[in-house]
């Protein structure tokens, strides 16, 4: 009750603030925020610490599992959360002691780079489309565009197609489905780069026989808005008429499993705020609705994340239950990993379903895309563990992207193996 009473003054200026509910012109601001990782020894730690987490918006869950708990806290809460802690008996560490100097870092970076468009910093969403313009007209002969649909703000959701002969088997790749994951677009258009002009004998020979399919940017609004107003907002910006926060996890929002085992909130203030109900998100609708016209030529769906370094199977709604393919979801997980640490980064992978290694996660991309027939289908969950976490610096873009690369192809090499890459 301590904590409830001291935060009831400060409610106002948190929802404006941590909600993205913004009425001033300046961009929010992170000062003294700090990332604590939290390592827990019993279940009722755990417990604890996500509903002190998920009942007040001065904290902010970037990462869970169920051994630890990455949150961001509001310096004003800070006093009040170390007395929880110590009353958990639970342990922390401060992963991040200030976000806002990671986002000055990180815009420092992007000024001091080139202003034409590359990997060596993070593009925004017009200049993302002005590139892909660009690319549809150089290599006309092997793409095409595609329209998703329309965002709640008006915003065309365009993708690209990669196509060099008739009858290859398709991979379709979804990104920045939550707006503040910027390596995950910067990734797929470096992708989308190496597979049109690489001259490397195994980049072509990916490129030339699959059918590629890129949604660079889904969550076009709320990813305009991170560049514009808040770096750190996930959601995407539909108002929510019987509350004052705005926007649902476009993760939560596809019709399987929809709020099934806890997998997602029914709080529009809470970061994974399931929306009103199935596909009340345009994004989602389309992005369904679109799978749904390609989903018999598309064999593998990977669905870009971070971060955690982490792949993700089916299922996120349950953990006593796993596809009936779970074995050889493993299997292609694991090539995916061996072949991304064998890189001189070195970077580790973890694999397994949703609820299994990580949580309880219902209405997302990867258990929609298996439940209409696409049995390959992953969220990968991308760089880093939390050092740097949502505000990855442009630096580890290429990086990031190359070993992304590398583990699509031996994931793509393990599922012709296992006959997934057949013609359906």
């Amino acid at each position: 009750m301590q904590l409830l009473s001291w935060i009831i003054p400060f409610l106002t200026f948190i929802v404006l603030t941590q909600t993205g509910s913004v009425i001033k012109d300046e961009k929010v601001r992170y000062d003294n925020h700090v990332v604590y990782k939290i390592k827990f020894s019993n279940v009722l730690q755990r417990q604890l610490l996500l509903q002190l987490a998920k009942r007040h918006q001065s904290y902010n869950v970037w990462n869970e599992s169920p051994s630890e708990l990455h949150l961001m806290v509001s310096p004003k809460a800070i006093s009040e959360f170390e007395k929880t802690l110590n009353r958990a008996n639970a342990t922390a560490e401060i992963f991040i002691p200030n976000v806002q100097v990671l986002i000055d870092n990180e815009h420092m970076e992007n000024s001091r780079a080139t202003s034409t468009f590359g990997w060596k910093r993070y593009n925004n969403l017009a200049e993302i489309e002005a590139w892909l313009d660009e690319i549809l007209e150089k290599y006309s002969d092997v793409t095409e565009g595609f329209v998703v649909g329309t965002s709640y703000e008006g915003r065309t959701i365009r993708g690209i197609k990669i196509s060099y002969k008739e009858g290859n088997p398709g991979v379709f790749i979804e990104s920045n489905i939550h707006a503040r994951e910027w390596i995950t677009s910067a990734t797929a258009t470096w992708l989308i780069n190496e597979l049109l002009s690489s001259e490397d004998e195994l980049i072509r020979e990916l490129a030339e026989n699959h059918d590629w399919y890129f949604v660079p940017v889904l969550n076009v609004d709320g990813f305009v808005y991170t560049h514009e107003k808040d770096r750190m907002w996930r959601k995407t910006r539909q108002p929510v008429s019987h509350s004052t926060c705005i926007g649902a996890d476009a993760n939560r929002n596809f019709d399987v499993h929809w709020m099934e085992n806890g997998g997602a909130s029914d709080d529009p203030c809470q970061f994974d705020y399931a929306g009103t109900h199935p596909f009340s998100e345009p994004e989602v609708k389309g992005l369904a609705e679109y799978l749904g016209t390609v989903k018999d030529k598309v064999n593998v769906l990977l669905a870009f994340h971070s971060y955690s370094q982490v792949l993700l199977s089916p299922y996120g709604h349950t953990d006593e239950e796993v596809p009936d393919n779970f074995n050889d979801l493993l299997h292609v997980a694991k090539a995916y990993a061996d072949a991304v640490e064998a890189l001189p980064y070195g970077t580790n992978y973890l694999y397994g379903s949703t609820a299994k290694l990580l949580y309880m996660s219902s209405g997302a991309t990867n258990d929609y895309a298996y439940q209409q027939g696409i049995e390959i289908a992953y969220t990968v969950e991308m760089r880093d563990r939390g050092t740097f976490a949502f505000v990855l610096p442009p630096a580890f873009i290429i990086p990031n992207a190359e070993e992304t690369l590398i583990g699509i192809i031996a994931l793509l090499a393990e599922c012709k193996k296992l006959g997934y890459l057949a013609l359906k």
